[in-house]
């Protein structure tokens, strides 16, 4: 993920410069406009070029030129663009990103706005708009495609072995990982990220928003000391103990979890797959275990509309937006990657193509229960609908990541972490 803003003196080149980014008038009379995104895959491409000429099938006098981009090199392939001034018209962005790009006036928020009314704002989960939410609360910052949430996933047949349902709060996590935790023959009760990077932010931010702890306060200034937040990272601490040693990412967390090493993880839904292709789809459950409330973190997909544009090219932009935005063609970008990629409108999971699909419809009830989930989504930096920006500051200088690698696996105190990593989200704001 891109980790700063584009700074002013880009903002002055891509002013000077930004003349119909989106696209040119094609010589046969047609208007092109670029789509950038990330799927680079034979099998996902196949999907999007079907979607692209069904697209200008309905629409003749528009021409989409795609811009496939590697995940890893996206962000900066969107930088390097905007400072050329040679942004394609629409672009699909993760939540995150679309802050930098919004911060930076590269979003167009009032096409933006216009498309997910067109679309039925009503038609999508809560939590999924709260996520692509301005900070002002009055616009977004691109309209949902797809998403994943994270959970607490357990394997049934563990849990019932030793007398234990689903871990309906704190306390049940921690009794199940205690129950479980044998470390002299390499079994564990959990799975948990504990690693210096984003894994460990988004896993520990559940439990602290959970219990009513974030890093920013309703008017957007920094409040991360705090009793709940101290309560949370000690928690944090403590049920760290029944992980395994070391500093555990995606890798290390998924496999315990996978090989039985552990009996629950702490992952996305893109755990799901790897599920399917064992064939243990009916012996997998999904928890979110509550403190004071309940909190899902959880990521979006969204295809956003560049500032700068011609009308021409802002109206074809908008009529794209707005089609890829149908239930069925959301459906068809949602089954790209089913199981992992979570629908993010209501409508797709009422989708005959959705609710048919093998790898969906092996997993029951269980599939729309993780959908619904979208509705308890909870993220540092979004307080009372307002999504403020710096919170993309705070997570890029890597204090909370650090804090959470300082308590599990250097076995430091809560109180030194906590002090150190709000000095150092304090430098950070300061300087902005």
């Amino acid at each position: 993920m891109l980790k700063k803003g584009l700074g002013l003196m880009m903002m002055l080149l891509l002013a000077a410069v930004m003349t119909a980014c989106g696209g040119d008038e094609s010589g046969d009379g047609k208007t092109t406009i670029e789509f950038m995104h990330s799927s680079v895959e034979q099998e996902r491409l196949a999907v999007i070029n079907k979607l692209v000429e069904k697209f200008e099938k309905e629409n003749p006098d528009i021409k989409i030129k795609q811009v496939p981009v590697e995940e890893d090199s996206y962000n900066t392939k969107v930088v390097t663009l905007a400072s050329a001034g040679k942004l394609p018209a629409v672009l699909e962005v993760g939540q995150d990103f679309a802050k930098v790009m919004d911060k930076d006036e590269l979003i167009d928020k009032d096409a933006v706005k216009n498309t997910l009314e067109k679309a039925g704002e009503g038609n999508f989960y809560e939590g999924a708009l709260k996520l692509v939410k301005t900070e002002d609360g009055k616009s977004y910052t691109g309209v949902p495609i797809s998403g994943w949430v994270q959970g607490i996933w357990y394997n049934k047949e563990m849990l019932a072995s030793k007398g234990f349902e689903e871990p309906e709060n704190w306390n049940d996590v921690l009794a199940i990982a205690k129950a479980f935790t044998d470390s002299g023959n390499k079994k564990y009760g959990i799975a948990l990220p504990t690693v210096e990077g984003g894994f460990s932010e988004q896993a520990f931010s559940q439990f602290a928003l959970s219990n009513n702890a974030n890093v920013l306060d309703e008017k957007g200034e920094l409040n991360i000391d705090t009793k709940e937040m101290r309560e949370s990272l000690a928690y944090y601490q403590e049920l760290a103990q029944y992980t395994m040693p070391g500093s555990n990412d995606t890798t290390e967390v998924k496999d315990a979890f996978m090989n039985g090493t552990a009996p629950m993880a702490l992952y996305s839904t893109y755990l799901l797959p790897s599920v399917y292709e064992e064939g243990e789809t009916d012996n997998i459950g999904f928890a979110i275990p509550a403190e004071k409330t309940k909190s899902v973190f959880g990521m979006v997909s969204a295809l956003t509309i560049s500032s700068g544009l011609e009308e021409t090219q802002k109206e074809a932009a908008q009529k794209f937006t707005a089609f890829m935005s149908e239930p069925e063609n959301m459906t068809e970008w949602v089954l790209m990657s089913p199981g992992g990629a979570q629908p993010v409108n209501k409508k797709v999971t009422e989708n005959a193509a959705y609710q048919q699909n093998e790898i969906v419809k092996s997993f029951g009830d269980l599939s729309t229960e993780i959908a619904a989930a979208f509705n308890d989504i909870q993220v540092f930096g979004l307080v009372d609908n307002k999504n403020f920006l710096k919170m993309g500051d705070v997570t890029s200088s890597g204090a909370i990541a650090k804090m959470v690698n300082g308590t599990t696996v250097g076995g430091k105190s809560v109180k030194e972490e906590l002090e150190k990593a709000e000095s150092k989200i304090k430098d950070v704001l300061n300087k902005k």
